[in-house]
Protein backbone atom coordinates (compact mmCIF):
# COMPACT_ATOMS: atom_id res chain seq x y z
CA UNK A 1 0.00 0.00 0.00
CA UNK A 2 2.44 2.14 0.93
CA UNK A 3 4.54 1.61 -2.13
CA UNK A 4 1.01 2.46 -4.04
CA UNK A 5 0.74 5.99 -2.71
CA UNK A 6 4.69 6.64 -2.82
CA UNK A 7 4.55 5.18 -6.79
CA UNK A 8 1.27 7.75 -7.16
CA UNK A 9 3.23 10.90 -5.64
CA UNK A 10 5.89 10.54 -7.96
CA UNK A 11 3.49 10.21 -10.86
CA UNK A 12 1.71 13.48 -9.98
CA UNK A 13 5.05 15.04 -9.21
CA UNK A 14 6.12 14.03 -12.84
CA UNK A 15 2.74 15.26 -14.17
CA UNK A 16 3.19 18.43 -12.39
CA UNK A 17 6.65 19.26 -13.06
CA UNK A 18 5.75 18.40 -17.30
CA UNK A 19 2.78 20.60 -17.32
CA UNK A 20 4.98 24.15 -16.16
CA UNK A 21 7.55 22.97 -18.45
CA UNK A 22 4.62 22.64 -21.42
CA UNK A 23 2.47 25.49 -20.18
CA UNK A 24 4.43 28.41 -21.61
CA UNK A 25 5.19 27.16 -24.85
CA UNK A 26 0.98 26.63 -24.99
CA UNK A 27 0.69 29.90 -24.10
CA UNK A 28 2.66 31.14 -27.53
CA UNK A 29 0.50 32.03 -30.86
CA UNK A 30 0.71 28.98 -33.30
CA UNK A 31 3.85 29.04 -35.25
CA UNK A 32 5.52 31.01 -32.87
CA UNK A 33 8.53 29.53 -30.61
CA UNK A 34 11.69 30.84 -28.34
CA UNK A 35 15.17 29.95 -29.24
CA UNK A 36 18.56 31.31 -28.90
CA UNK A 37 20.49 32.49 -31.04
CA UNK A 38 24.46 33.98 -30.38
CA UNK A 39 23.61 34.35 -27.11
CA UNK A 40 20.74 36.47 -27.58
CA UNK A 41 17.29 35.77 -26.76
CA UNK A 42 14.66 35.19 -30.31
CA UNK A 43 11.29 34.63 -30.51
CA UNK A 44 9.95 33.91 -34.16
CA UNK A 45 6.93 34.37 -35.58
CA UNK A 46 8.06 34.19 -38.94
CA UNK A 47 4.86 33.12 -41.36
CA UNK A 48 2.43 32.44 -38.37
CA UNK A 49 -0.17 34.41 -40.48
CA UNK A 50 -0.67 36.62 -37.49
CA UNK A 51 -2.81 39.77 -38.03
CA UNK A 52 -1.93 41.61 -34.87
CA UNK A 53 1.62 41.65 -33.18
CA UNK A 54 1.02 38.80 -30.71
CA UNK A 55 0.80 39.24 -26.91
CA UNK A 56 2.71 37.06 -24.31
CA UNK A 57 6.02 37.81 -25.98
CA UNK A 58 8.68 36.94 -23.26
CA UNK A 59 10.31 40.09 -22.09
CA UNK A 60 13.23 39.31 -22.20
CA UNK A 61 13.19 38.96 -25.69
CA UNK A 62 16.29 40.30 -27.42
CA UNK A 63 15.78 39.38 -31.18
CA UNK A 64 11.69 39.44 -32.67
CA UNK A 65 10.51 38.45 -35.68
CA UNK A 66 7.26 38.72 -37.28
CA UNK A 67 8.10 39.10 -41.26
CA UNK A 68 5.95 37.38 -44.04
CA UNK A 69 2.84 37.66 -41.81
CA UNK A 70 -0.47 40.08 -42.73
CA UNK A 71 -0.67 42.27 -40.01
CA UNK A 72 -2.27 45.48 -41.53
CA UNK A 73 -1.12 48.70 -38.66
CA UNK A 74 0.75 48.76 -35.52
CA UNK A 75 -1.50 50.21 -32.33
CA UNK A 76 -0.05 52.44 -29.62
CA UNK A 77 2.55 50.51 -26.86
CA UNK A 78 2.53 47.39 -29.71
CA UNK A 79 6.01 47.04 -28.23
CA UNK A 80 6.14 48.21 -24.33
CA UNK A 81 6.64 45.36 -23.20
CA UNK A 82 9.92 44.58 -24.61
CA UNK A 83 12.47 46.65 -22.99
CA UNK A 84 15.70 44.41 -24.25
CA UNK A 85 14.58 44.24 -28.04
CA UNK A 86 17.68 44.82 -29.84
CA UNK A 87 16.58 43.84 -33.57
CA UNK A 88 12.81 43.96 -34.49
CA UNK A 89 11.86 42.13 -38.08
CA UNK A 90 8.56 43.16 -39.61
CA UNK A 91 9.25 42.85 -43.19
CA UNK A 92 6.79 41.59 -45.44
CA UNK A 93 3.84 41.95 -44.03
CA UNK A 94 0.33 44.47 -45.06
CA UNK A 95 1.52 47.23 -42.57
CA UNK A 96 -0.54 50.75 -44.49
CA UNK A 97 -0.85 52.77 -41.12
CA UNK A 98 1.62 52.92 -37.78
CA UNK A 99 0.01 55.07 -34.76
CA UNK A 100 2.15 57.29 -32.72
CA UNK A 101 3.87 55.82 -29.86
CA UNK A 102 3.68 52.02 -31.34
CA UNK A 103 7.41 51.88 -30.83
CA UNK A 104 7.58 53.61 -27.64
CA UNK A 105 9.62 51.81 -24.71
CA UNK A 106 12.24 50.90 -27.61
CA UNK A 107 14.62 54.14 -27.44
CA UNK A 108 16.96 52.66 -25.39
CA UNK A 109 18.22 49.57 -26.80
CA UNK A 110 16.88 48.72 -30.45
CA UNK A 111 19.32 49.13 -33.21
CA UNK A 112 17.35 47.31 -36.00
CA UNK A 113 14.06 47.90 -37.20
CA UNK A 114 12.63 46.30 -40.44
CA UNK A 115 9.86 48.32 -42.33
CA UNK A 116 10.19 47.15 -45.36
CA UNK A 117 8.04 45.71 -47.83
CA UNK A 118 4.63 47.00 -46.82
CA UNK A 119 2.01 49.18 -47.38
CA UNK A 120 3.08 52.45 -45.67
CA UNK A 121 2.13 55.22 -47.87
CA UNK A 122 2.91 58.25 -45.55
CA UNK A 123 4.09 57.88 -41.76
CA UNK A 124 4.56 61.21 -39.18
CA UNK A 125 8.40 61.64 -38.06
CA UNK A 126 6.90 61.47 -34.79
CA UNK A 127 6.29 57.82 -34.79
CA UNK A 128 10.02 57.14 -34.64
CA UNK A 129 10.37 59.88 -32.09
CA UNK A 130 13.36 59.32 -30.17
CA UNK A 131 14.70 56.31 -31.53
CA UNK A 132 18.41 55.09 -32.37
CA UNK A 133 17.78 52.34 -34.63
CA UNK A 134 18.70 51.77 -37.90
CA UNK A 135 15.25 51.92 -40.21
CA UNK A 136 14.58 49.52 -43.51
CA UNK A 137 11.86 51.47 -45.04
CA UNK A 138 12.46 50.33 -48.60
CA UNK A 139 9.40 48.70 -51.23
CA UNK A 140 6.85 50.82 -49.68
CA UNK A 141 4.44 52.52 -51.93
CA UNK A 142 5.12 55.55 -50.79
CA UNK A 143 3.83 59.31 -51.05
CA UNK A 144 6.63 61.43 -52.12
CA UNK A 145 5.89 64.65 -50.72
CA UNK A 146 7.55 67.34 -47.71
CA UNK A 147 6.45 64.38 -44.66
CA UNK A 148 8.37 61.97 -46.48
CA UNK A 149 11.05 64.14 -46.68
CA UNK A 150 10.87 65.12 -42.78
CA UNK A 151 10.79 61.51 -41.36
CA UNK A 152 13.78 60.46 -44.20
CA UNK A 153 15.66 63.53 -42.67
CA UNK A 154 14.45 62.46 -39.01
CA UNK A 155 15.64 58.84 -38.86
CA UNK A 156 19.02 56.49 -39.77
CA UNK A 157 18.48 54.51 -42.77
CA UNK A 158 19.87 50.65 -42.97
CA UNK A 159 22.68 50.49 -44.81
CA UNK A 160 21.87 50.22 -48.77
CA UNK A 161 17.99 50.29 -48.16
CA UNK A 162 17.96 54.04 -49.38
CA UNK A 163 17.89 53.00 -52.77
CA UNK A 164 14.41 51.18 -52.36
CA UNK A 165 12.62 54.36 -51.37
CA UNK A 166 10.89 55.00 -54.34
CA UNK A 167 7.76 57.50 -54.71
CA UNK A 168 4.92 55.47 -55.89
CA UNK A 169 2.69 58.59 -56.07
CA UNK A 170 3.87 62.21 -55.35
CA UNK A 171 2.87 65.23 -55.19
CA UNK A 172 4.57 66.34 -58.30
CA UNK A 173 4.31 64.37 -61.02
CA UNK A 174 7.65 64.30 -62.57
CA UNK A 175 8.96 62.04 -59.48
CA UNK A 176 6.89 59.37 -59.67
CA UNK A 177 9.20 56.13 -60.20
CA UNK A 178 12.14 58.03 -58.90
CA UNK A 179 14.25 57.32 -55.77
CA UNK A 180 13.28 59.44 -53.18
CA UNK A 181 16.50 60.99 -51.57
CA UNK A 182 17.60 61.70 -55.80
CA UNK A 183 14.47 63.37 -55.35
CA UNK A 184 15.23 65.58 -52.69
CA UNK A 185 18.79 66.03 -53.27
CA UNK A 186 17.37 68.37 -56.44
CA UNK A 187 14.10 69.66 -55.06
CA UNK A 188 13.35 70.82 -51.25
CA UNK A 189 9.42 69.23 -51.39
CA UNK A 190 8.91 71.34 -48.03
CA UNK A 191 10.15 75.06 -49.52
CA UNK A 192 7.83 73.76 -52.49
CA UNK A 193 5.01 73.15 -50.52
CA UNK A 194 5.54 76.87 -48.65
CA UNK A 195 5.57 77.87 -52.03
CA UNK A 196 2.86 76.39 -53.53
CA UNK A 197 0.58 77.27 -50.17
CA UNK A 198 1.87 81.24 -50.24
CA UNK A 199 0.79 80.96 -54.52
CA UNK A 200 -2.47 80.40 -53.06
CA UNK A 201 -2.58 82.44 -50.56
CA UNK A 202 -2.05 84.93 -52.72
CA UNK A 203 -4.62 83.87 -55.05
CA UNK A 204 -7.55 83.65 -52.59
CA UNK A 205 -5.84 87.57 -50.89
CA UNK A 206 -6.45 88.82 -54.81
CA UNK A 207 -9.60 87.37 -55.76
CA UNK A 208 -11.09 88.75 -52.71
CA UNK A 209 -9.37 92.41 -53.70
CA UNK A 210 -11.01 91.85 -57.12
CA UNK A 211 -14.42 91.17 -55.42
CA UNK A 212 -14.21 94.61 -53.38
CA UNK A 213 -13.24 96.36 -56.59
CA UNK A 214 -15.68 95.18 -58.83
CA UNK A 215 -18.58 95.94 -56.24
CA UNK A 216 -17.06 99.98 -55.73
CA UNK A 217 -17.04 99.88 -58.93
CA UNK A 218 -20.80 99.12 -59.77
CA UNK A 219 -21.58 101.03 -56.52
CA UNK A 220 -19.92 104.29 -58.11
CA UNK A 221 -21.81 103.52 -61.64
CA UNK A 222 -24.89 102.91 -59.70
CA UNK A 223 -25.05 106.29 -58.10
CA UNK A 224 -23.58 108.02 -61.31
CA UNK A 225 -26.79 106.60 -62.51
CA UNK A 226 -29.16 107.58 -60.26
CA UNK A 227 -27.75 111.66 -60.01
CA UNK A 228 -27.87 111.52 -64.30
CA UNK A 229 -31.75 110.63 -63.76
CA UNK A 230 -32.57 112.96 -61.12
CA UNK A 231 -30.97 115.80 -63.27
CA UNK A 232 -32.67 115.02 -66.38
CA UNK A 233 -35.62 115.34 -63.80
CA UNK A 234 -34.94 118.28 -62.52
CA UNK A 235 -34.56 119.63 -66.34
CA UNK A 236 -38.09 118.83 -67.02
CA UNK A 237 -39.65 120.83 -64.45
CA UNK A 238 -40.83 124.34 -65.01
CA UNK A 239 -38.25 126.71 -63.97
CA UNK A 240 -40.12 128.45 -60.75
CA UNK A 241 -40.43 124.27 -59.74
CA UNK A 242 -36.69 123.15 -60.29
CA UNK A 243 -35.36 125.86 -58.84
CA UNK A 244 -37.56 124.56 -55.36
CA UNK A 245 -36.70 121.08 -56.34
CA UNK A 246 -33.02 122.17 -56.49
CA UNK A 247 -33.11 123.79 -53.07
CA UNK A 248 -34.61 120.91 -51.56
CA UNK A 249 -32.09 118.68 -53.01
CA UNK A 250 -29.15 120.78 -51.96
CA UNK A 251 -30.81 121.15 -48.34
CA UNK A 252 -30.89 117.36 -47.99
CA UNK A 253 -27.34 116.88 -49.40
CA UNK A 254 -26.14 119.51 -46.53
Amino acid sequence: MGLLLQSLFLLLLLLLLLGSCLHPAAAFPKGCYPSEEEGLKTFRCSNAQLTEVPRDIPNDTNKLYLDSNQIPFLPRDAFRDLPLLLELDLSHNAIARIESGAFQGLAEHLHSLDLSSNRLVSVSKDTFSNLKAKVNLSNNPWLCDCRLQELIRAVELAAESSGGIVCESSTQEEHVGKAFLQVIADTDLCNVYKKTTDIAMLVTMFGWFAMVISYLVYYVRQNQEDARRHLEYLKSLPSKQRRSEESSTISTVV
